[in-house]
């Protein structure tokens, strides 16, 4: 996204009242419960199981199911910090966002915990479609072009490849949940970007809506 369209996006939030507060800075990361490593549906069980869905149930997902889900999408899975989804020479260049009812966050895989960003519901932003807006979760994956070590014609590239290996990822742990996903790339990147305090550097690239069974 260049700095003209990422500006212009922050003005039309400014205009709506969308932009998220400055006292997100200062909030405190919420952690999240251990996720379950052991057990679960066997990979090709899960594989069978994995299929696209856009009916939702209202309900919230728990503290689990979300612990879960980040972490299978792309949390630390070794001690030397490396994840669970393939990361081209280990740029980990995408960074995950959930986007729920009670605000936003952007995903700490280090510290295996929730970053506010936003205090409001902004799920209407996270995607053209009418799903989005009441789905209980949508994830939004952002590269930092930043981090990527590649020629400038590159980079797009490898931010494509890395955030199609952690949706697949995010396919298969809901296939095991018994939930329901769907990735999505219609999206008013501008506006979504601003709403979650992105930075030019970072480039929206998809997101995600996952919940119960509709």
């Amino acid at each position: 996204m260049d700095r003209r369209t990422f500006l212009a996006g922050a003005a039309v939030l400014a205009a709506t009242g969308l932009l998220p507060g400055a006292a997100h800075a200062q909030s405190a990361a919420r952690p999240l419960p251990a996720p379950r490593t052991d057990g679960g549906m066997p990979l090709m069980k899960a594989l069978a199981e994995r299929r696209s869905s856009r009916s939702f149930a209202p309900r919230e997902l728990g503290e689990q199911e979300l612990s879960d889900i980040l972490w299978a999408a792309f949390g630390v899975n070794r001690g030397d910090g490396r994840r669970t989804a393939p990361s081209a020479r280990n740029f980990q260049e995408i960074d995950v966002y959930a986007v729920m009812a009670a605000g936003a966050y952007r995903y700490d895989a280090q510290g295996h915990a929730l970053v506010p960003v936003a205090d409001q519901d902004i799920r209407e932003l996270a995607g053209s479609q009418a799903f989005a807006a009441s789905a209980p979760l949508n994830l939004v994956y952002a590269a930092d072009y930043e981090r990527i070590g590649a020629a400038e014609s590159e980079k797009e590239r490898y931010a494509a490849w890395d955030t199609g290996f952690i949706s697949q990822n995010v396919y298969l742990v809901c296939a095991a949940l018994g939930l329901a996903t769907v990735v999505r790339a219609s999206i008013d990147r501008p506006r979504l970007a601003a709403a979650l305090g992105l930075v030019p550097r970072q480039h929206i690239t998809l997101a995600q809506s996952i919940g119960h069974p509709g």
